[in-house]
C-alpha cells in the first residue's frame, strides 16, 4: 500500500489538501478553501490503482496536483457541475452522467463548481505499478495503459463522454458498493471498465463538447452574481445580454453551458429555493412579502412558480416544515 500512497504524496496533492483519516486500504483527504471544503476518500484497489470518491461543497479552489506518473485517470460525475480549463485555454464542463478520460497532464490550476457542489468518482492508474497489477490479477486482460491513454487522449487532451448508459451503469454500481465486499467489488468493476475501454472506439463514443473562452464565461459569471444577489429585480433577456456585453444568443448559450440550465429556468429555481429558505427561517414574513422579496408582485404567480419548482405550495411547504 505504501508504494501507491507514497508516490502520490511525493508528487503532492497541494498545500491545501491534508490527510484527515487513514485505515488500512483507505485514506481520507480534505481540501480547504475559502469558499468551502471538499473530501476525497481514496481506496487502494491494487498497487498502482486507486478509486476515489470526490465530494466537494465549494465554489472554487486551486488544484496544485502534480502528475505523479499518472498514466490514466477516469472521472465520472454523479451530481453537480465542475469547470476545467484545457491546455488551449478553453473552458469545458462536466455534469451528471459525464465521464472523462485524462492523463492529468493539465490538471493543476483553478477549478470552479458553478453550482457550488460536485460529487463523483475518480479511478487512477500509476504507470508500471498498475501495468504489473493488471497482468498479475487479470491475466485475461491485455490492457496496455499507455496505449489506452493514447487511444483516447491525443496530444494529452482530455476525452469526454456524455451520458453513456453502459459506463453509467458501472459507476452507478460503484456509488452503492456493498460495504462488506467493497474492495473486491472495486477490483471486479475496475476490470470490467478496462475491458470495455479496450473494446471501445473513441470515434463512436465521444460526444463533441464545446469549449468556451474564459472571457465569455467570466462575463456570464458576473451577470450570475448580479441576478442572484438582487432577488427583487427581474431582468429581460435583452437586459441580461446587455449586462454581459454579448449578443443575446451567445449569452444564453454560454450561460447554459456554465450553469446547466436556460437562464430563466435557472433564475426561477434559484429564487424559489431562496424563498423556501425564507419560509423556514423568516416565519414573521407572510407569503406576499416573500413573493415581493423574490421579485413577484403577484402572490398567485409566485405560488405557481414555487409549486413548479418545489412540488408544493408555499403554504404547504411552511406547514410541512413546522410539523417536522
Amino acid at each position: 500500500m505504501n508504494d501507491l500512497f507514497d508516490r502520490l504524496d511525493r508528487a503532492g496533492f497541494g498545500s491545501n489538501v491534508h490527510e484527515v483519516a487513514a485505515d488500512g486500504e483507505c485514506r481520507v483527504l480534505r481540501l480547504d478553501d475559502g469558499s468551502g471544503e471538499g473530501f476525497m476518500t481514496m481506496y487502494r484497489v491494487f498497487e498502482g490503482i486507486y478509486l476515489m470518491y470526490n465530494d466537494f461543497h465549494l465554489r472554487e479552489c486551486i488544484s496544485e496536483y502534480q502528475n505523479a506518473e499518472t498514466v490514466l485517470c477516469i472521472d465520472h460525475c454523479r451530481e453537480g457541475r465542475i469547470e476545467h480549463e484545457n491546455a488551449m485555454g478553453g473552458r469545458y464542463y462536466m455534469e451528471a452522467g459525464d465521464m472523462r478520460i485524462d492523463k492529468r497532464v493539465h490538471h493543476a490550476g483553478k477549478v470552479e463548481m458553478p453550482l457550488c457542489h460536485y460529487h463523483g468518482i475518480t479511478i487512477g492508474f500509476i504507470k508500471e505499478l498498475a501495468d504489473r497489477a493488471i497482468r498479475r490479477e487479470f491475466p485475461f486482460l491485455h490492457t496496455d495503459l499507455a496505449a489506452l491513454a493514447d487511444k483516447f487522449c491525443h496530444d494529452d487532451r482530455e476525452y469526454l463522454i456524455r451520458t453513456n448508459e453502459t459506463f453509467n451503469l458501472i459507476f452507478g454500481q460503484l456509488y452503492h458498493a456493498p460495504k462488506s465486499i467493497r474492495l473486491n467489488y472495486f477490483k471486479v468493476k475496475t476490470a470490467e471498465l478496462l475491458l470495455l475501454l479496450d473494446a471501445a472506439d473513441p470515434t463512436q463514443n465521444s460526444e463533441q463538447r464545446q469549449y468556451f473562452p474564459a472571457s465569455q464565461t467570466d462575463r456570464v459569471k458576473k451577470v450570475h452574481s448580479i441576478i442572484t444577489t438582487d432577488l427583487e429585480r427581474s431582468y429581460t433577456a435583452d437586459e441580461l445580454a446587455e449586462l454581459s456585453g454579448m449578443p443575446a444568443a451567445t449569452f444564453r448559450k454560454v450561460f447554459r453551458a456554465v450553469y446547466g440550465a436556460p437562464v430563466y429556468r435557472y433564475i426561477k429555481d434559484f429564487k424559489m429555493k431562496a424563498a423556501a429558505a425564507m419560509l423556514i427561517s423568516q416565519r414573521d414574513l407572510n407569503i406576499s412579502e416573500i413573493a415581493q422579496r423574490t421579485g413577484y408582485d403577484n402572490a398567485s404567480k409566485f405560488s405557481a412558480a414555487f409549486r413548479d419548482v418545489m412540488g408544493t405550495t408555499p403554504q404547504n411547504y411552511r406547514k410541512r416544515q413546522e410539523d417536522i
